[in-house]
């Protein structure tokens, strides 16, 4: 049986989550590397938070286009960091200033899902999508980064199983989902191997609606 539809309540709650959890070790230093990726985690925060945006940019034109992005420009701020939009200005709120930017583009996407009628489809990499899909891929970045941001700081970091059902079901609908759907989207991400299953190597989800 399908699992619920992701929503804006749902980017909200991922959003929430990760925000809260940094709150408790926001006076660390977070200018180590985030997991296995070759970015720090402050520079991990504001990739989630560029995805959130430029999530909730692609379902602000009236008439969006399905085969070309909003032509935001964006820059890598240094060799092999991410490419954004999107940053915090570090002598301005510090980590803490970080977390409200976090919280403002997960706020942007949130609102667009919830404005944007859902036979609306704009472009995406990996297939044109939908509001629904969209939410969905600003949950699965927020979920799985903030692991990635977890292992770096050694923080704990489990979220609900219901909103990973529904985030795995709606991106990746070949990922068997029985058991700890949690796992099972770390698994689907690269993350991790499973019993049976080996570490994926590479990976995509499918954006279009169903």
């Amino acid at each position: 049986m399908p699992a619920d539809p992701v929503t804006a309540s749902d980017v909200r709650a991922a959003v929430y989550l990760a925000a809260d959890a940094l709150t408790t070790v926001v006076d660390r230093d977070w200018r180590v590397p985030a997991g296995d990726l070759e970015w720090d985690c402050w520079e991990t925060v504001e990739h989630i938070a560029d995805d959130l945006f430029a999530y909730a940019s692609q379902l602000g034109p009236r008439r969006p286009s399905v085969t070309d992005p909003v032509p935001i420009g964006w820059e890598y701020r240094r060799p092999g960091g991410p490419a954004l939009t999107i940053y915090a200005v570090p002598e301005e709120g510090g980590q803490a200033g970080l977390l409200q930017v976090l919280e403002s583009c997960g706020a942007l996407l949130a609102a667009m899902v919830e404005v944007t009628p859902p036979t609306v489809r704009s472009q995406h990499t990996y297939g044109a999508s939908d509001p629904e899909g969209f939410a969905a891929m600003g949950v699965v970045e927020t979920l799985v980064h903030m692991r990635d941001v977890a292992a770096g700081l050694e923080l704990p970091w489990e979220p609900p199983q219901e909103l990973c059902a529904r985030a795995l079901d709606r991106l990746f609908p070949d990922v068997p989902a029985e058991g700890d759907s949690w796992q099972a989207l770390l698994w689907a991400t690269g993350r991790i191997a499973l019993p049976g299953r080996d570490r994926r190597a590479s990976w995509r989800w499918d954006g279009t609606p169903r």
